[in-house]
């Protein structure tokens, strides 16, 4: 989500942010910085000045959220993560709820059940036994 709302978005430094410092032998603030701006990032607030240097260490928001290993090209992945991290954490509250708080058959329900079950087959098994003997009778 941070990522969507920030991306793709140019910094602006505020004056307090501004590093200050002097370029050597009388060189412009861009000669002197090029290849640190090349490496690093950042951009300077007068780039031809020669006496003093006003650079800012971000030039946009993806260096930022590149420092949180967060990418802007990664953002449809992301959503489709937190939309399973969400639908997970919502099934298991149910099950965990249902688990803990929806009445269950006690085991003497199940023990009378089992019970009246053998009962029946017995009482069908004699009834099928009286059957047979008196058909040989």
């Amino acid at each position: 989500m941070l990522v969507t709302a920030v991306g793709r978005t140019s910094v602006v430094c505020s004056t307090q942010e501004f590093l200050q410092f002097q370029p050597t032998n009388g060189q412009t603030c861009q000669a002197y910085m090029e290849s640190y701006i090349g490496a690093a990032g950042g951009y300077l607030l007068d780039p031809q000045a020669t006496d003093s240097c006003n650079f800012c260490q971000i030039a946009d928001t993806d260096v930022f959220l590149s420092s949180f290993n967060m990418s802007y090209g990664n953002r449809w992945r992301d959503l489709g993560l937190m939309v399973v991290y969400i639908a997970f954490n919502i099934a298991a509250a149910v099950g965990l709820y249902w688990l803990a708080r929806v009445p269950k058959k006690s085991k003497a329900d199940r023990k009378a059940k089992k019970d009246a079950a053998k009962d029946k087959a017995a009482a069908s098994h004699e009834r099928d036994e009286k059957a047979a003997a008196e058909k040989r009778v």
